[in-house]
């Protein structure tokens, strides 16, 4: 019963819309009704600049890793690590969903990429550290978001099953599903990728007006 509570609260928090507060908050509108009508951190970053969608996505990790450190408050999970490595998986995923479908949001809000990633590091920060470096170094040369975010899901499951050799089970599975989820959830975002209409969050403008006036 205890734990059922526990993850009802973890999805309570994954389903806080940061996005939706700071956008009516500092901008007085609603972040849903602009750029692709999620309250993602590609679309924070789109609409809001990088000042703000950097806020945005570090409140959306911290909903992950709060989440999943609700395990504390079972002290028996301590002693097991199979069980805690469950646990904190299922409360993790709770806050996920939670932002992808949020309560106090009518059930629209962003693509879980943050929040998945605040939940990776707090259960595995190792393998967390080389999927945000996948994500940045992504970002760095393309300066696309929701590219970033697909790479660096993918790099989960390849971390998991081969560069570190993650032997549990569960947490196999888990990074197989979100790998996928986020696949899934960017399919708009892949097909305008293909399209070359995706587009470039406003970072790293001096780099690419230099290279304008190399070209020049």
């Amino acid at each position: 019963m205890k734990e059922v509570l526990l993850i009802i609260l973890a999805y309570l928090i994954g389903s806080i819309p940061t996005a939706l507060i700071i956008s009516k908050r500092f901008f007085g509108i609603d972040i849903r009704d602009y750029g692709s009508g999620n309250m993602g951190a590609t679309n924070a970053f789109r609409i809001l600049g990088p000042k703000y969608g950097t806020i945005i996505m570090m409140l959306d990790v911290a909903k992950g890793m709060i989440a999943v450190g609700l395990f504390y408050f079972l002290p028996y999970y301590l002693t097991d690590e199979l069980q805690r490595t469950n646990f904190m998986i299922a409360l993790g995923l709770a806050a996920v969903i939670g932002h992808i479908f949020p309560v106090f949001a009518q059930f629209k809000g962003g693509k879980g990429v943050a929040t998945i990633l605040g939940m990776l590091i707090a259960v595995q920060p190792v393998v967390a550290l080389t999927c945000v470096g996948v994500f940045l170094l992504v970002l760095f040369l393309t300066r696309y978001v929701s590219l970033s975010s697909i790479l660096a899901a993918v790099m989960l499951p390849i971390s998991v099953l081969w560069i570190w050799n993650e032997h549990e089970l569960s947490y196999r599975i888990f990074a197989v599903l979100v790998a996928f989820l986020v696949i899934v959830t960017h399919q708009k975002n892949i097909g305008r990728l293909l399209k070359g209409a995706e587009t470039r969050v406003p970072i790293l403008k001096n780099r690419d007006r230099r290279r304008h006036k190399n070209h020049d």
